[in-house]
């Protein structure tokens, strides 16, 4: 392994980088635009009238395709695929890995005479049967049942990666359970739809169909592939699991928003040029606060598409990477002392006629139909924030959340102090009928100002994991490695739940006499007196609010563990098995499948740290031990016992400190071994997470301390971690 590590150093010039690899971008990237893509334009063209019209009513109202149009739909993708080289076709999907999947068939089939064709049918687009047995299933389903079918979505349009074309598509198992994120999430936006478009007939009876919409931001790091493959902790974990800083990392704040490197720009170029062709419409990019951390962020799109996307995106990013001799890093916290990597999702509601349901309007109707939405949203994560903290929860999160501009565990709203005190306003509505004045002044003084507020209230606290920002609320707390879809589908879930009730509740005040807006009014104070425990303004990170947030009943859910022990109250399973997302036994097997990923990725790290440790570490100490020995001993020779004490000190004082570390390593990686042998001997899966977060995480610091002194002595030559960390950050 270190000769590999040697050898992978060797490829990269020190002192004269590497060389660039320029791009050439047309002048207009729109041109490229859903090149790739089985887009509407290109369905147009391809597809008949009948067809056409049958595919955009499913993706608008949810229709079904008949087989006959879906055996047109396959013979005109079949067409334009490979009037663009395409041979084989897949149907990409999402398991519960946390990356994509797929399996690829060719369009060839033989037929008599010798002969052959190229063939794809209704059947074949509509649905496939890949290999189950493998992929996570939490227990649903045993090793020896393979059979798991994906069916498509065309909700979400097919593209080309390569040569073959990508059918995004549904995976559940021969009994029925979701196997995957989309299934769930589609389930999701469908209760969303329904629910906020029955709130919806209080302000606009034309609209007759709601779109959850989406915009993530992607940070992640690049690192030189060189240097990535001279880490086995990178290799195996994806973050350095010990390594002592570099003497810069992100003091001086010089890296955020800075120029960018020619060679990151070259990789940054060929993506976007990738993206465009994929129809990910993608517009931002800039460098992030830690050093060789950066970000990209695309337009809004519809939440199902922009799950897919940020997914493909991902897998994208990755080859292109490659190419230009990167290795892309989306673990939440791959460095210490530097920030870590989020994904924030940018939530909001869109109806078909035009409106973002989260911006106010011109008029009070408008405005009061704009606080609708956003006091229902906030009373949504009210009830069920431990259940979008358990969204987001994932090993990797831990070490990022709580620090360096990501946001605590403690799930609380921001809204801004000048809205806060819209809502206290509204608090004070008389219960029951308004008065005349009482109505005038709601209308003109309270709702009628709040787009003059918001003009002034788009600034943001990077402390709160959920903030709103204008027109949208931003999911701050999710992680850059995680699939969107789980966020996402909580937070559509919890949004329809809470829609419904409010729809439930404001008819019932109508039947007792009450006019619409007077019961709409009557229902928003009860739920501002109701959230006012989760609204927080101030720093996320400060002690007082760990006191505080505890005196208002918040849950501070440090751990995975912790977080996923709350997905199984009987409130939010309940709450799954109403909304037709999940059954309680998928619930039990999601919950089962985060559990021993968890202790997986913990048990990984402390195999990988203990290997690096012993077999690394401590062999490159007593090599360099070993020279100071030998210059001690000539010391000895050469001089007298008085000059010799003297001039050998700092020697013997190494050789010392070498042998305490060496020692400290051995009992460490002894307990660390013991530790993580005791939690897989554990059978519940809760409580052998519980074990690998307080039992075995505990242990590597001392490892980690041990290792860090000796790798401040050790010289760089034998072993090339501290040469790796000073460079890490360079340009």
């Amino acid at each position: 392994m270190s000769t590999l590590r040697f050898k992978a150093l060797e490829t990269l010039p020190f002192k004269d980088f590497r060389k660039d690899n320029s791009v050439e971008i047309p002048a207009k990237l729109s041109e490229l635009f859903c090149e790739n893509v089985f887009s509407e334009n290109t369905m147009r063209e391809y597809l008949t009238k009948e067809a056409f019209q049958s595919i955009m009513d499913a993706i608008k109202k949810g229709s079904k395709i008949q087989r006959l149009i879906a055996d047109q739909v396959a013979v005109a993708m079949k067409d334009w695929a490979m009037s663009k080289g395409v041979t084989h076709y897949t149907h990409w999907f999402q398991p519960l890995t946390g990356s994509t999947a797929e399996k690829h068939d060719s369009f060839f089939t033989p037929i008599e005479g010798g002969r052959a064709i190229e063939r794809f049918s209704g059947n074949l687009l509509i649905q496939q049967e890949p290999d189950a047995s493998s992929f996570p299933n939490g227990g649903i389903r045993n090793t020896f049942e393979a059979r798991g079918y994906t069916a498509w979505d065309p909700t979400s349009p097919a593209f080309i990666m390569g040569t073959t074309l990508c059918i995004p598509s549904i995976f559940i198992s021969y009994t029925g359970e979701t196997l995957d994120y989309k299934a769930p999430l589609l389930r999701a936006l469908h209760a969303v739809d329904e629910a906020a478009t029955n709130v919806m007939q209080y302000f606009d009876k034309n609209v007759t169909k709601v779109t959850p919409t989406l915009g993530w931001e992607q940070e992640y790091f690049l690192v030189d592939s060189a240097l990535y493959q001279s880490r086995p902790d990178l290799v195996l974990t994806g973050k350095t699991l010990l390594g002592h800083s570099p003497a810069k990392g992100q003091q001086l704040d010089d890296h955020y928003f800075g120029s960018i490197p020619t060679r990151v720009m070259n990789f940054m170029k060929e993506l976007e040029v990738e993206c465009m062709r994929l129809g990910i419409p993608v517009t931002t990019r800039h460098n992030e606060v830690a050093p060789n951390q950066f970000e990209l962020a695309p337009m809004f799109e519809e939440v199902n598409v922009a799950v897919d996307h940020n997914s493909l995106l991902m897998d994208v990013m990755a080859r292109i990477a490659h190419r230009h001799h990167f290795h892309i890093l989306f673990h939440e916290k791959p460095f210490a002392g530097v920030n870590g990597s989020g994904k924030h999702n940018n939530w909001s509601l869109a109806t078909d006629t035009g409106e973002n349901l989260l911006s106010p309007g011109k008029n009070p109707k408008k405005n009061l139909q704009f606080l609708t939405f956003f006091v229902n949203t906030i009373k949504a994560v009210h009830e069920y924030a431990d259940l979008l903290r358990a969204s987001i929860a994932s090993a990797s999160n831990d070490h990022r959340l709580g620090a360096n501009e990501a946001p605590p565990a403690i799930i609380s709203v921001f809204i801004g102090s000048q809205l806060f005190r819209v809502l206290e306003e509204l608090e004070k509505v008389t219960e029951g009928k308004l008065s005349p004045d009482e109505k005038t002044d709601l209308k003109l003084n309270v709702v009628g100002k709040i787009p003059e507020i918001l003009l002034d209230n788009t600034d943001r606290n990077r402390t709160s994991p959920f903030a709103f920002t204008g027109n949208k609320f931003e999911i701050r707390a999710v992680g850059s490695s995680a699939n969107c879809a789980e966020s996402m589908t909580v937070m559509n879930t919890i949004a329809a739940k809470q829609l419904g009730d409010f729809k439930k509740e404001v008819d019932a005040l109508i039947e007792t006499g009450l006019k619409k807006d007077e019961a709409i009014f009557n229902v928003l104070r009860e739920y501002i007196k109701q959230c006012k425990n989760i609204m927080f303004e101030g720093d996320g990170y400060s002690d007082d609010w760990a006191v505080e947030a505890e005196k208002r009943g918040l849950n501070n859910l440090k751990t995975t563990p912790e977080a996923l022990k709350q997905e199984m109250d009987e409130k939010f399973v309940n709450l799954y098995e109403e909304m037709g997302i999940f059954t309680h036994r998928e619930v039990e097997a999601r919950n089962e499948i985060k559990l021993e990923k968890y202790s997986t990725v913990i048990d990984i790290e402390a195999r990988v740290l203990s290997d690096i440790a012993r077999n690394h570490i401590i062999p490159s100490a007593l090599n360099y031990q070993n020279r100071l020995i030998e210059n001690v001993r000539g010391l000895k020779e050469i001089f007298d016992d008085k000059e010799f004490k003297t001039l050998a000190k700092e020697q013997m004082s190494l050789i010392t400190q070498i042998s305490g570390n060496i020692s400290k390593i051995k009992l460490g990686v002894e307990d660390l071994m013991k530790a993580r042998e005791a939690a897989k001997a554990t059978s519940d899966s809760q409580k052998q997470a519980e074990v690998y977060c307080t039992s075995v995480i505990p242990l590597f610091d001392p490892i980690r301390e041990a290792s860090d002194d000796l790798e401040m002595m050790v010289d760089d030559e034998l072993w090339p971690m501290t040469k790796y960390r000073e460079m890490l950050f360079t340009r």
